[in-house]
């Protein structure tokens, strides 16, 4: 049976930056902390704490303490409290991320109403929106529930969300260009991502079967499954070797292997020998 592992699969930039700050920090200094994980990714957490970095759900005081912000961003407020709190802050947010921050902001002082392709619930959204002044709308539901939300806007910018399925954002802004009459959109959803789902489209197409690895929680490992089940229904998603299936490799000639963004090298290899070593495989 041939293996066949994307090219992009893995860590990207902002994943890897992120994770070198945080290790870099945690080896020079004892009491480093976090507000949530700094990726969607269970065995990075590990890593994580095992450098002895604390994730806390809250801020106290912080004096002779670090906060690393992570890849995923926050919010004005959260970066302004934990300066005033005494906290020293390092900042591993993703640059991309950080160019959409500006994008935002720069729009709003223009007169903009900003609007935000993406997951109301995730941290890089919340991020975002807790750049403005004003409320932004989040769009990552229905039609109706879009048009309600886009009702009586004069002019608005638009961003996305950098781990968005770039088919369903257009599908999305074909509706809000019909009913706002002044739009300015701005692709953001980043360059990794963008070739994760280039790939992502061909692959199901010339493999039996697909396998995508990544945690649960991973926003840009789920896009990468949905797209990939669309084109192939022989497609699992799965975070460790243990959740394979032999029964999936039956009659299989070919096997398309691909990982989201925040998957780490080792777990990507583990799963790749696991299907190897299979005793029953064809070589």
């Amino acid at each position: 049976m041939q293996i066949n592992l994307a090219k992009s699969a893995g860590f990207c930039f902002g994943v890897k930056r992120a994770l070198k700050i945080a290790l870099d920090t945690a080896k020079l200094d004892k009491s480093v902390c976090m507000l949530g994980d700094i990726v969607h990714n269970e065995e990075v957490v590990k890593l994580i704490t095992k450098s002895g970095i604390r994730k806390v759900k809250r801020l106290g005081r912080g004096k002779g303490k670090t906060l690393i912000i992570r890849a995923h961003g926050t919010c004005k407020k959260t970066l302004l409290k934990a300066k005033k709190l005494g906290y020293k802050v390092i900042d591993a947010t993703c640059p991309m991320v950080k160019e959409t921050h500006k994008i935002a902001k720069s729009a709003e002082k223009k007169g903009f109403r900003v609007i935000i392709i993406g997951d109301k619930n995730h941290d890089e959204v919340h991020g975002i929106a807790g750049q403005l002044g004003k409320k932004a709308i989040i769009i990552d539901g229905s039609e109706d529930t879009l048009l309600d939300n886009i009702a009586k806007i004069e002019k608005a910018c638009v961003v996305v969300q950098s781990t968005q399925n770039l088919d369903k954002v257009e599908e999305t802004m074909k509706i809000i260009r019909s009913k706002v009459k002044n739009v300015k959109f701005y692709n953001t959803i980043c360059r990794p991502t963008t070739i994760k789902q280039d790939e992502i489209k061909k692959m199901p197409l010339d493999n039996e079967m697909m396998i995508i690895i990544g945690s649960r929680n991973s926003a840009n490992t789920k896009r990468l499954f949905e797209i990939s089940k669309r084109l192939n229904k022989k497609s699992y998603w799965i975070d460790s070797k243990n959740e394979i299936k032999k029964g999936w490799f039956k009659n299989v000639r070919s096997v398309g292997i691909t990982a989201g963004a925040s998957t780490p090298e080792p777990v990507i290899k583990a799963i790749i020998n696991h299907i190897r070593n299979y005793k029953y495989l064809s070589r």
